[in-house]
């Protein structure tokens, strides 16, 4: 009996020890899975993010073509929409290259912006004359030293539960605005999420340096806040550069854009004030996604042709110093692609490290690359179904 009981004694630590070790093994094959596949994500994304930037450098190329043609970038109406087939580049087999445009200089340049344009731009919006102005007050006393709040109103930060006090110059990324007072609560909602508003203003304001927009580029919001044009107006301008209605051509893209402002009063008639546009592009946002199988890699890059736009970088000690309106302090850098713009305190390490990696290559291209953006790091909009409500 008592051989039976250590024998039976002897098959329960072995069964015990088994079920710990096979225990132990699912773990660690677990683990050695979820590492295994990290690695494969990473190389993955590696080896996309190398496409991603050799087709942003084919982009540039094509880019830099037209522009030498053209004298300046004016819309991809003129041509330049698909720069990978202009170019006959295609991506290794199994990858597809998606490449879009946005014109960052279509939209209004805060910094250059004064009371009576940005109270106009918020009218736009729905918002009624009173609180238009307060806005356009709070952000230009938020960004310059010398402004005197023409409503009459002057924010206090100092009272709030951390004080702080304003920066006195330009704003440098969105996020910003949740911390100025009255805007923050215009532009983002009761959870501190930015609303619908708040996303009009990134679409129709820039936070980049340039004299005024690319009317080519600008949206109904900039072309009546800017433009003083009516909703008539607006649609020939459409009409015109899409080629439909009565301003339909024969081109090769069926598309035209303006050159100057006596084109635009050709269009609109005689009001409005074209005056306040330019007709080339300042600052050009391109956008590259990377397609192999399930797997996707985003690339945005902000790129200026020679004498467009720059990136403000101002500490507010240099204007409170200098008293210069937020200008003061201002560096860039206008060597082609291999010595970008110094970037804005929203692009991220990476996007530095990004940008440092096209170095090697010194590819002297007409533009300056204000901004690199990467996957997660590149702002994405809400579904229009899931846009909080204003």
């Amino acid at each position: 009996m008592r051989r039976a009981e250590k024998r039976g004694s002897i098959l329960v630590v072995v069964m015990i020890t088994l079920l710990f070790t096979a225990a132990a093994l699912v773990t660690f094959l677990d683990k050695a899975s979820n590492d295994l596949l990290v690695e494969a994500h990473v190389t993955v994304a590696n080896r996309l993010r190398i496409d991603a930037y050799s087709s942003l450098e084919v982009t540039l190329g094509v880019l830099q073509d037209f522009y030498a043609a053209d004298s300046g970038l004016h819309s991809a109406s003129e041509g330049w929409g698909d720069p990978l087939t202009w170019a006959g580049w295609a991506p290794p087999d199994g990858t597809r290259v998606d490449v879009a445009f946005e014109d960052e200089s279509g939209k209004l340049p805060l910094m250059h912006a004064n009371f009576n344009t940005l109270g106009n731009m918020f009218q736009t919006w729905g918002l009624n004359q009173a609180d238009a102005q307060h806005l356009a007050d709070v952000l230009l006393s938020w960004m310059q030293q010398t402004y005197v709040p023409t409503t009459g109103i002057q924010p206090d930060y100092e009272q709030s539960a951390t004080p702080y006090d304003p920066p006195l110059r330009p704003i440098r990324s969105y996020s910003e605005l949740a911390a100025i007072d009255y805007a923050k609560e215009v532009l983002f909602d009761k959870d501190g999420l930015p609303n619908a508003l708040w996303w009009r203003f990134h679409d129709d304001i820039s936070l980049f340096n340039y004299p005024k927009p690319n009317i080519n580029g600008a949206n109904g919001d900039v072309l009546a806040a800017i433009g003083q044009f009516t909703g008539d107006q607006q649609q020939n301008i459409s009409n015109y550069m899409s080629g439909t209605g009565d301003y339909t051509v024969n081109t090769p893209v069926g598309k035209q854009w303006f050159n100057n402002s006596s084109s635009v009063l050709g269009v609109v008639g005689g009001s409005g004030t074209p005056q306040n546009f330019q007709y080339t592009i300042a600052a050009l946002r391109v956008r590259i996604t990377v397609h192999e199988g399930s797997s996707v890699f985003h690339l945005a890059a902000v790129v200026a042709p020679q004498g467009g736009a720059r990136v403000i970088q101002t500490t507010a000690t240099d204007v409170r110093t200098n008293g210069s309106n937020g200008t003061s302090g201002e560096t860039t850098t206008s060597n082609g692609l291999n010595s970008s713009t110094t970037q804005s305190n929203s692009t991220a390490t990476s996007s530095q490290t990004a940008a440092a990696s096209t170095q090697q290559a010194n590819l002297q291209y007409p533009f300056t690359v204000l901004e690199i953006l990467e996957n997660d790091q590149i702002l994405a909009a809400p579904p229009a179904s899931a846009s909080p409500s204003t």
